[in-house]
């Protein structure tokens, strides 16, 4: 029967049909990408010493991918390479993002590196360069799977290790300087548009620190709201390290706080759920009420 008289006239069996194909079609991708790509994978994890990694970015995407590589360094030597400026496909449209149209740029490996330099499970940390690749960490962005998962687990399927998500897997000293503050970090997008950080304004101590115009457009709604300037990640992580509480939405500042293990809160936007605390103190909300009640019992405790 022909789908578009299906489209019109029988929807329940339209949508069947439909669903009957794209079945077809992932089948069809997993024989002919998906189980090369594990085949290479599990090759390299059973024969090589040494692992070279690549990852394109998104930041916060890198640095969800440290759990996989702290787990396969207790076997293996891990190198991770970072591919700047890689292009967004044109039919992914990301509203706001401060790369543009870019996963990863010079400038944000730049201030990055210093962080991943510290983590004593990664051999060498650089911008990629050609070097030969054992495992290119961008593959979930080809294979047909659902994004709607913990963003962290993608890299469990990808090499089908499981990490360890309870105990921190990004270690860094805290700030000699700024501590003890409710530290904000919200981009642009991926914001919750039912709630609101009003309430902050009766507390002494916020601040932000992402970028200028993500910090104006909050400072707005927290009038006693601070900004500062890191000079790279690894002066970003420490202070979160030195936060009371933390705040953040789906983004590189929320994947750090998880990373460290801080008390933590996470926006959760009802359209993006792919992002979970994992661990103690740590929670996310979708409501104002709970906002308010769980950033009390963060900031108490």
């Amino acid at each position: 029967m022909n789908k578009f008289f299906l489209k019109l006239f029988n929807k329940k069996k339209y949508l069947v049909y439909k669903n009957r194909l794209q079945e077809i079609e992932n089948f069809n991708l997993y024989n002919k990408i998906v189980i090369p790509d594990i085949k290479k994978i599990s090759l390299a994890l059973e024969t090589k010493k040494k692992i070279n990694f690549l990852h394109s970015g998104h930041l916060g995407d890198v640095v969800n991918s440290m759990p996989i590589i702290k787990e396969i360094s207790i076997k293996s030597g891990c190198n991770l390479y970072l591919e700047t400026d890689k292009k967004i496909p044109e039919e992914i449209f990301y509203n706001d993002h401060p790369f543009g149209n870019n996963y990863l740029t010079k400038g944000a490996t730049k201030k990055l590196i210093p962080l991943l330099e510290k983590q004593n499970y990664i051999s060498t940390v650089k911008e990629f360069e050609g070097e030969e690749i054992d495992i290119n960490l961008n593959l979930f962005r080809k294979w047909p799977i659902n994004f709607n998962i913990d963003s962290i687990r993608w890299y469990f399927h990808l090499t089908g290790k499981h990490a360890d998500l309870i105990n921190p897997y990004i270690i860094v000293e805290p700030h000699n300087k700024i501590i003890n503050r409710i530290v904000i970090m919200r981009s642009l997008r991926r914001q919750n548009k039912l709630i609101s950080y009003e309430f902050l304004n009766k507390y002494e101590n916020p601040l932000f620190v992402g970028l200028y115009e993500e910090y104006e457009s909050l400072k707005k709604i927290i009038r006693n709201l601070d900004h500062y300037e890191c000079d790279d990640f690894l002066e970003l992580a420490s202070i979160i390290k030195s936060a009371k509480v933390f705040i953040g939405n789906p983004s590189f500042g929320y994947a750090l706080a998880e990373s460290i293990k801080v008390k933590r809160l996470l926006e959760s936007a009802p359209n993006f759920p792919l992002v979970y605390p994992n661990g103690k103190n740590a929670y996310d909300f979708y409501f104002q009420s709970h906002f308010e009640s769980l950033f009390e019992k963060l900031y108490k405790s």
